[in-house]
């Protein structure tokens, strides 16, 4: 796999959110995503995004373009050092919510995306990865 584009953004107040999907954009255009599939890997990353800062208590999220022969993609990397999510699973269940909302950001973003992985420790943090094929 060749990576041909890395951008490193903070994830520390809402405008941030906002240059994450911006950025997100960028690279799914460079990639060659169409219009539904850059649409997709937008929503989940603004969503993904706005986790990172009210749940994960803010973190980065790593943007890259890459290349798989014959494939291009993009893959998003989220990680906070926030206080992890206990119960994963039900985390991922729609309509579970400690915020508030519709509880659907989690398992919404895994059904946006071609590629899901997460990964969390209470006390130490989370990690996400996502990504989107041509």
């Amino acid at each position: 796999m060749n990576a041909t584009r890395d951008d490193t953004l903070p994830i520390r107040e809402s405008d941030d959110v906002v240059r994450v999907r911006q950025a997100v954009r960028v690279q799914a255009i460079a990639a060659g995503l169409g219009l539904v599939d850059q649409t997709k890997i937008i929503t989940a990353a603004s969503e993904l995004a706005r986790n990172t800062l009210d749940y994960g208590l803010g973190g980065t999220a790593r943007i890259e373009t890459f290349t798989v022969p014959p494939r291009r993609g993009v893959r998003l990397t989220f990680e906070d050092s926030g206080p992890g999510i206990p119960d994963l699973d039900r985390a991922l269940t729609d309509g579970y919510t400690t915020g508030g909302g519709l509880g659907l950001g989690l398992s919404g973003a895994r059904r946006l995306c071609d590629d899901f992985e997460i990964r969390s420790v209470v006390g130490e943090g989370t990690y996400i990865m996502i990504a989107r094929w041509k």
